[in-house]
């Protein structure tokens, strides 16, 4: 969770110094050539000391640079922000405060655990957990914190036996309900509920192990009423989205919608084509009236990139006033109506099979076509329609090519195992997926669930030897969201 200020902060950066954070999807937010250096600290491992933080941020920032340090959390709440910012101050360098979202609070709201409740409390203390309860000159009066209802305990895992002590010893009830909460607001999120008189033997049997936040009190009760975020169907699953990154962002949005974590690694980039003369050709064959009876998109790329070419060459919009319109996919249908073109044909069935039935249906001899597509596709649907009489021009409108910067990413996550599922929403997706992972690839993706949009892609993932699990039953996003909310064993919302 962060604030928009925090997000313009990370667009801004020229540098972004960073801690352990929950996620790394923040990070889609900066700019191309962004400098990345990670200060942060993890139990049981080498970390930057903080008097060498302090220098980095006055190093860099001398260096006319925009220097943006991204906390998890609140910086000013057990966040040593106020340590960095004087270093700062002390040397005549400006700085803002933004605020953050505390994990005091976000995390319990996403257990389901309110902080605060009428009728049960009305009073909750922030105390950091990393101070050694039982050092003799300790900052915490424990005598007045029994008193108050909620307590929230910060970095407390390493010391929650002697915390448990210092609450039962100074009068806090055995029978108090604890939480104790690894990765909160994530889809790794794990939850474990106790009392102070068991809750150290629980979270001993499970292993739970940092970051975790530690609530004590009746709020806690009412989690078993709640809590939400882990009953949400997708909740837990790890989820590879390998479309291009211009077109991810809807498929990303239903998926965390539903409590899946979506790891964003394009294979493939949309580019231009290596050439627009075939094109060009056909813009001006409908500017000068001659024209085509149909023009038939496949993608909304197709069109994106057709109406982007007409735009730069000066065409008007009016040159496909004698075409009639047809298309595959909803997706298209609505990139088309967006230039409030009408659309004849679209196909129940979102392939070119379904495309070519209704062509066979409407008849076609003699008539002109036009297909604005990708570089690679397959031929089934103007090589039918030539047979069925029609006169075909296929032009490139676009091409998709390997996004190399996903290799060693993609290899590093499927080698750790933290996928659970990975999709594919095109043949070039999954066959950039294997030209990035190389001779690994069923070694790697053993264990792995592969979902797919549609038939034509479950062919491309089948010709590489590779079993698919799940293909969507409407070839789109929406379809193939809810096939994989079938497969997770839960029923798939309403409103997918």
């Amino acid at each position: 969770l962060i604030t928009l200020r925090g997000l313009e902060c990370i667009a801004r950066a020229d540098v972004l110094i960073y801690d352990r954070l929950a996620t790394n999807l923040l990070f889609e937010h900066a700019k191309d050539g962004v400098e990345y250096i990670y200060v942060g600290k993890a139990e049981g491992k080498h970390s930057v000391k903080q008097s060498d933080i302090n220098q980095i941020l006055v190093d860099k920032a001398k260096e006319d640079k925009i220097v943006t340090r991204l906390k998890g959390g609140d910086p000013l709440i057990f966040g040593r922000g106020g340590e960095e910012a004087l270093t700062l101050f002390e040397n005549g360098i400006d700085f803002e405060f933004v605020p953050g979202v505390s994990s005091g609070n976000a995390v319990p709201a996403y257990a389901g655990i309110p902080v605060t409740h009428r009728g049960m409390t009305s009073t909750v203390a922030y105390v950091t957990g990393h101070e050694d309860p039982s050092k003799p000159n300790t900052d915490i009066d424990w005598k007045s914190l029994v008193g108050i209802g909620t307590i929230i305990f910060y970095m407390g895992m390493r010391n929650l036996p002697k915390i448990v002590e210092q609450l039962t010893a100074n009068g806090r009830n055995g029978q108090t309900p604890v939480a104790v909460i690894r990765w909160g607001t994530t889809p790794q999120q794990q939850t474990v509920i106790g009392t102070l008189s068991d809750i150290v033997q629980r979270v001993t049997e499970v292993e739970l192990k940092a970051p975790c936040i530690i609530i004590v009190g009746e709020v806690v009760s009412l989690r078993e009423k709640l809590c939400w975020y882990e009953k949400k169907p997708l909740f837990g699953k790890r989820i590879l989205v390998t479309r291009a990154k211009e077109q991810a962002g809807a498929f990303t949005d239903l998926l965390a919608d539903l409590g899946g974590q979506a790891i964003e690694i394009p294979t493939i980039k949309i580019a231009d084509p290596d050439s627009f003369d075939a094109l060009d050709r056909a813009l001006e064959r409908l500017e000068n009236g001659s024209g085509y009876d149909w023009i038939i998109f496949t993608s909304a790329n197709g069109v994106e990139y057709f109406i982007e070419r007409m735009k730069n060459l000066d065409k008007d919009i009016r040159i496909l006033a004698g075409s009639k319109i047809a298309v595959i996919g909803p997706a298209t249908a609505r990139a088309v109506k967006k230039l409030l073109m009408n659309i004849e044909i679209m196909p129940k069935e979102f392939v070119a099979e379904g495309l070519i039935d209704e062509f066979d249906r409407e008849g076609v001899e003699g008539k002109s076509i036009l297909i604005p597509r990708a570089k690679v596709a397959r031929n089934i649907l103007p090589d039918t329609l030539r047979q069925m009489g029609a006169e075909v021009d296929v032009a490139e409108a676009y091409q998709t090519v390997l996004d190399n910067a996903a290799a060693l990413r993609i290899k590093e996550l499927l080698a750790e195992g933290v996928i659970d599922i990975a999709t594919f929403t095109s043949p070039s997706t999954i066959d950039n997926f294997a030209k990035l992972v190389g001779s690994d690839l069923q070694r790697l993706i053993d264990g792995l669930a592969i979902a797919v949009i549609g038939p034509v892609t479950a062919d491309a993932v089948k010709k590489l030897g590779l079993n698919v699990d799940i293909v969507a039953g409407e070839y789109t996003i929406p379809g193939l969201v809810e096939a994989i909310v079938e497969y997770a064993g839960a029923k798939a919302p309403a409103n997918i």
